[in-house]
């Protein structure tokens, strides 16, 4: 089996840590580090890194100066609880990105927000409707 680890840069790992889990519905926890966290499914599987900006000296997140957050990814999560998922995100944000629709071309429902750093996050449903 392979996973992907996918790893952002955030001003504040706490804030960003809490806005995912209530996004996705999970229990409020606390990140394991000021610096570093790991959002994580209820079967270990890891969702989603987050690393403060200029922690520790890996050069594509030393500032978020250098690029706009964002610019080139796209945040991607399928979902097994679409309906309950577009209330927590309609409550988080002020207006979404993208309200819901069904994507033509993988026939799921889906909606995107921005998070508190900027970056683009896309919620599909996990099956068709």
């Amino acid at each position: 089996m392979k996973r992907t680890w996918t790893i952002i840069g955030v001003a504040d790992v706490a804030r960003s840590f809490k806005w995912y889990q209530s996004l996705f519905g999970q229990p409020e926890t606390l990140p394991a580090h000021d610096y570093f966290g790991q959002i994580v499914d209820t079967d270990g599987t890891v969702l989603l890194c987050l690393h403060r900006w200029g922690a520790h000296e890996h050069p594509p997140l030393a500032s978020r100066d250098r690029a706009e957050p964002g610019n080139g990814l796209l945040l991607f999560f399928r979902i097994d609880d679409f309906d309950d998922a577009l209330l927590r995100a309609r409550a988080l944000v002020a207006g979404l990105e993208e309200e819901p629709n069904v994507n033509p071309n993988t026939g799921t429902k889906e909606f995107a927000l921005r998070d508190p750093d900027g970056y683009y996050v896309m919620v599909s449903a996990l099956d068709p409707p």
